[in-house]
């Protein structure tokens, strides 16, 4: 096994070695960004084709209204999922800073610390979520079956809220010390036990009865609680470079605000743009359940040309918070620009092949609207450089704990930028009423409208990330800070 495993990882390394012969990459920072990512490629990767695999299996069991309706209930599921990774980009930028300055005991607490947080954030949105489910979807569509069917899945799906914050913390805490794969071998697990269970109770199969979306609501709840067991005792057992310590002090005041002030600003952001998705979603709705159903599908399937950002992005966060721990800016810097380079030179590569095959991919979900989500898959393609550089710039600046820019490009993007433009789609003379003023805002685009919106978002962020990161201004973010960020040393 041992042997596979090098022959494998040196296979995979010849990408990165292939680039820097050629001139694009820095060969050693390339190897180590690529090392680190690859794991959390595949965690996000895995998580993706769970995800896609849930939409298909829906399509095929329920048809289009299941997937209006679970792409409706998974909006709200990212509500959590989006302050769960907030708070854990606090954990990773100060479990990284920590490492990087020698100060083991201190990143162990910021795990104990990000766990209190997340069990304060997370149990009042599960009591909530089950008390107002249906409410909730019927804002989005005035579907009646769609209303019902999302807000089953999401009452479901949200009893296991608190494992999933844990199971992100114990990943991203281990991505901190340099650890990516042991996050990658637990999702090993428990995602395609995730999707097994979810075939079983979506159609019924073996001893099990088919509950058809509820089915894959309650598959999900049941692998985020088994994923969360076994972070839980990995972490505890102290068979890893941090371990969770259970005893002793429960809280420290300048950990928990650091932490916070990290994660307030990436929380913003994902709330912004996840808050940002229900208008967008009312539009698609608005123009028809066709289209909503399309963007689902076509939307599932490009994150697997996106999925290389998070392992990336996480490399970046990893690299430069030990770096600039280690008081090395320069180095910090370089690692980076190098990430982002092999992230474009992967991204683009695997987007290029996901477009070619938009339409045979299509066909699989045995849609009634192929056009349309061929079409969507192809729009989504063209905003993956934009992905790319967003998301691993966003992960450098995570690393310095420089996190209120890419909130400042989740704003742009979203509310200045998509939804305004999204719009554009409704029918012509459509407007926003707000006590006496009355705002038209439709023009009857039509789906134009809803492609150019989505281009134009994701090229904003990348802008103001990548300008971010340029300024160089995230160095003095993280001397301030005071959280495993020694004296500069290299920045001269």
């Amino acid at each position: 096994m041992g042997s596979v495993r090098a022959w494998l990882g040196g296979l995979l390394l010849k990408f990165p070695a292939g680039l820097s012969r050629i001139g694009l990459l820095d060969r050693r920072k390339g190897e180590e960004a690529f090392d680190l990512a690859v794991p959390a490629m595949i965690t996000g990767g895995l998580r993706t084709i769970l995800r896609t695999v849930d939409f298909l299996m829906v399509s095929i069991a329920v048809g289009d209204v299941g997937v209006a309706a679970l792409e409706l209930g998974f909006q709200y599921y990212f509500v959590p999922f989006g302050l769960a990774l907030a708070l854990t980009s606090g954990t990773i930028s100060a479990v990284s800073r920590f490492e990087g300055a020698g100060e083991r005991a201190e990143a162990d607490f910021a795990i104990k610390q990000s766990l209190w947080l997340a069990l304060l954030l997370s149990m009042p949105i599960t009591v909530g979520t089950w008390l107002f489910a249906e409410p909730m979807i019927d804002l989005l569509t005035d579907d009646a079956e769609a209303i019902e069917l999302g807000a089953l899945y999401l009452r479901i799906v949200m009893l296991s809220v608190s494992f999933r914050f844990w199971s992100m913390i114990a990943a991203r805490a281990l991505a901190g010390v340099g650890d990516t794969r042991t996050p990658m071998y637990v999702r090993l697990v428990t995602l395609p036990t995730n999707i097994g269970l979810n075939a079983a109770l979506i159609f019924g199969l073996w001893v099990f009865p088919r509950l058809e979306i509820a089915g894959a609501a309650w598959g999900t709840a049941i692998a985020n609680a088994l994923a969360a067991a076994i972070f839980f005792w990995l972490l505890v057992s102290g068979r890893r470079d941090v371990r969770l310590r259970l005893g002793g002090k429960q809280w420290d005041t300048s950990i928990a605000k650091e932490i916070v002030r990290v994660g307030t600003p990436l929380a913003g952001t994902r709330l912004a743009r996840t808050f940002g998705r229900f208008p967008f979603l009312f539009v698609l709705g608005t123009i028809g359940t066709p289209v909503l159903a399309a963007y689902a599908i076509g939307r599932r399937v490009m994150l697997l040309a996106l999925m290389p950002a998070w392992g990336y992005s996480t490399a970046a966060s990893t690299l430069v918070g030990q770096a600039i721990g280690g008081g090395d800016d320069r180095e910090a810097a370089e690692y980076g620009w190098q990430t982002l380079r092999l992230a474009l030179a992967t991204q683009l590569l695997i987007a290029a092949v996901i477009v070619a095959l938009a339409r045979p991919i299509a066909l699989v979900f045995g849609t009634e609207h192929v056009d349309l989500t061929v079409t969507f898959v192809r729009v989504f393609g063209l905003t993956v450089a934009g992905f790319a550089i967003s998301r691993t710039m966003r992960g450098g600046l995570r690393g310095a704990g420089d996190t209120r820019w890419p909130f400042y490009g989740g704003v742009v993007g979203t509310y200045l930028l998509r939804l305004p433009i999204a719009a554009l789609a409704l029918p012509a003379g459509t407007a926003i009423v707000v006590g006496d003023f009355s705002v038209p805002v439709g023009l009857g685009l039509g789906v134009t409208a809803i492609y150019l919106a989505i281009v134009a978002d994701m090229y904003a962020r990348a802008g103001i990330n990548v300008y971010r990161f340029w300024t160089g201004k995230w160095k003095e973010v993280a001397r301030r800070s005071n959280v495993g960020a020694g004296p500069e040393t290299t920045d001269d």
